[in-house]
């Protein structure tokens, strides 16, 4: 090689040496390098490198949206129509209670709101997570006078039977069951101490249940509340959660349940950082990224192979209710942190994430006295239609599907493809 290339090619080589360390110096003076580090390593808390292969059962993350379709076909419409045509979300979750359907007697169904409810979803091209708890009261135990919202049945056989007549009328038609809602609380559980094995009995029963009437049907665990609170009236989630597998949930769920609440703090705050940020609370569990706790606990468990589903997931505005108002946002904050959610799972709980349920669409009844009202994205009020800043942030969330659900519609079963977004 002669003198004169080596001459350039050294040349060459200082130039760019000298290029790479003037970017360098650029970045680190206007804090670049900063927000670098943050975007490709943000996590104080990462998830952990030994998870198993995930079994994605739907596309990380599935946005969803909790409405009320049941008692007037109208308002059913009206939201279906913005879950479809102005978030372009594919999930919307209902109440199948077990007393609006099987309510007289046992075996005596009336099927007439949830025929409908299911036609209209599937009209969008829509899928639909029902949820199945609340007994009816000739399924209670008659020998408790007091009168409770949602309680277990005497006995589980008899939810079990319900469990499996809704799978097998709307065998493919429904594509994923929530069993029960928060049992780690006593007054979702009968007003009587949450008990971790009696759930797993209960959700077991329905379970085999669902499979029965629809094998292809994805059982989800019932979403449990975060809390600090003890016995009689609560369990916190995380200890709950393991006495489940204690007893064996693992064989009775395709999908982990969870709700995750963001309480005061944005959906980036670590649990880590609690004890820090007394502001939003101390503790753990008070953080939306408090799913990362029970995920890494699942993998602990064997069951890092499994999606997790957020059965429940918002910021509440209340200023009214005391067990509330000290959590309590802006709307302009709740409208912030609500797309920051869906985001931050995008790009760091991929591919474990599953269904992301966003609370609520609301009931129209709902008043400034009912705790729900504060949690809405929209007025709940019909015919006319007030869009809050919730509802506008989820409007900016991108079809992340990919052609996952192609398959789902080429099966049939009346479900119309959604328009590309």
């Amino acid at each position: 090689m002669s003198n004169k290339i080596v001459g350039q090619n050294w040349c060459r080589a200082s130039f760019v040496l000298l290029l790479t360390i003037l970017a360098l110096l650029m970045f680190r003076v206007l804090g670049l390098d900063k927000s670098l580090s943050t975007l490709v390593s943000p996590d104080p808390t990462p998830t952990p490198a030994s998870t198993p292969e995930v079994t994605q059962l739907v596309p990380s993350p599935a946005p969803a949206i909790h409405a009320f379709l049941w008692w007037d076909a109208a308002v059913a419409e009206r939201d279906l129509y913005i879950v479809q045509e102005g978030m372009h979300f594919y999930w919307v979750k209902q109440m199948f209670s077990w007393r609006d359907i099987e309510g007289f007697a046992k075996g005596s169904f009336d099927w007439r709101n949830a025929d409908r409810v299911v036609e209209q979803v599937e009209k969008r091209g829509l899928f639909l997570l029902a949820r199945l708890d609340r007994e009816p009261y000739w399924a209670r135990d008659n020998s408790d006078p007091a009168i409770q919202e949602n309680g277990p049945p005497a006995n589980y056989q008899d939810f079990g039977d319900y469990c499996f007549a809704v799978a097998d009328r709307y065998r493919g038609r429904i594509k994923a069951y929530q069993v029960w809602n928060e049992p780690n609380l006593a007054r979702e559980w009968g007003g009587k101490p949450p008990n971790p094995a009696e759930y797993t009995r209960l959700l077991a029963t329905c379970y085999e249940g669902i499979k029965r009437g629809d094998p292809n049907a994805i059982v989800i665990s019932a979403g449990l509340a975060p809390t600090g609170t003890s016995l009689p009236s609560a369990i916190p989630d995380d200890e709950f959660f393991k006495a489940m597998y204690a007893a064996g949930a693992s064989d009775y769920f395709d999908m982990l349940g969870v709700n995750a609440p963001g309480y005061a703090a944005p959906p980036e705050a670590s649990p880590d950082d609690a004890a820090n940020t007394p502001e939003w609370s101390v503790h753990r569990w008070a953080r939306f990224r408090h799913v990362e706790d029970i995920r890494a606990m699942m993998v602990a468990e064997g069951d890092g192979h499994k999606q997790i589903s957020i059965l429940e997931m918002g910021w509440t505005t209340d200023t009214v209710h005391d067990d509330y108002r000290w959590h309590s946002v802006t709307q302009e904050q709740q409208a912030e942190y609500l797309l920051g959610a869906y985001w931050w799972a995008r790009l760091h709980w991929r591919p474990w994430i599953g269904i992301m349920t966003t609370i609520y669409l609301p009931d129209v009844n709902w008043t400034p006295d009912d705790e729900q009202y504060w949690w809405a994205v929209i007025e709940p009020e019909y015919p006319a239609t007030n869009w809050r800043p919730a509802l506008k942030a989820l409007f900016k969330i991108p079809d992340w599907s990919n052609g996952f659900y192609d398959q789902w519609y080429l099966s049939g079963n009346g479900v119309t493809p959604q328009p590309n977004k």
